[in-house]
């Protein structure tokens, strides 16, 4: 399973997140399978995006993709670092 990990600062949260459901469908067409939203515990513009992809390589090409870039730009994202995992081992405890 292929998965991405993405952290960033957003400067309105309910902007950003409106602009992230419209672009759900673009999202799914790529190979996003499923997704987290997660926010720093005392500052909701914070977020962690971890997603599940089809592949790497499609989860590459659809973040670093120039319509991507410029949707980023619009829904106030400042300085995303972009992590891309393979899983190794998944349990339950």
């Amino acid at each position: 399973m292929s998965y991405v990990l993405i952290i960033h600062a957003v400067k309105d949260y309910q902007a950003w997140k409106s602009i992230f459901d419209a672009a759900s469908d673009m999202r799914k067409t790529a190979g996003e399978q499923s997704y987290h939203l997660l926010s720093e515990e005392h500052d909701s513009n914070k977020i962690v995006h971890f997603s599940s992809w089809s592949s790497l390589v499609k989860a590459r090409s659809f973040f670093e993709s120039e319509q991507l870039v410029e949707i980023r730009r619009q829904a106030g994202v400042e300085e995303p670092q972009f992590i891309y995992l393979q899983a190794l081992e998944q349990r339950t405890l």
